[in-house]
């Protein structure tokens, strides 16, 4: 799957391979099944259902990416709130490492929890990563 790049008018570059979206399997994760998508501009958006833990929410998470050698690194940043209080609860950051080969990748992911104050909660978790790519 080729694309132009996105970033420039006129420029027939092809984006990096992880531009896409991707259904990434995270078995350790509160939710095993979350979606990632990465924008040829460096952000990258993730999802997953609200259901993953019951004290607190924390369905999605915004970020950036960026090349690393013949890999990816980056970082998403999720808000969880408390779910009887409807509170602020925590501040999850979690970086990840991953291969990209074809329509499949794989890595990893090390999250680290943090309050209000910026202090922190628990972490780093380290988790497995395996996505695959969705396409029309």
């Amino acid at each position: 799957m080729t694309s132009l790049c996105m970033i420039c008018v006129g420029c027939q570059r092809a984006p990096n391979p992880i531009v896409g979206t991707w259904l990434v399997k995270i078995p350790d994760a509160p939710f095993p099944m979350h979606m990632f998508t990465f924008h040829s501009d460096g952000t990258v958006q993730q999802s997953n259902p609200d259901a993953g833990d019951p004290s607190t929410s924390d369905s999605n998470a915004m970020g950036a990416w960026a090349p690393d050698g013949d890999g990816i690194k980056g970082k998403i940043v999720e808000i969880t709130a408390d779910r009887s209080t409807r509170q602020f609860a925590s501040r999850g950051e979690i970086s990840f490492t991953i291969k990209v080969s074809g329509d499949a990748f794989s890595g990893t992911a090390s999250a680290s929890f943090y309050d209000a104050q910026g202090r922190r909660l628990r972490g780093p978790l380290g988790v497995k990563l395996d996505g695959q790519r969705i396409l029309p």
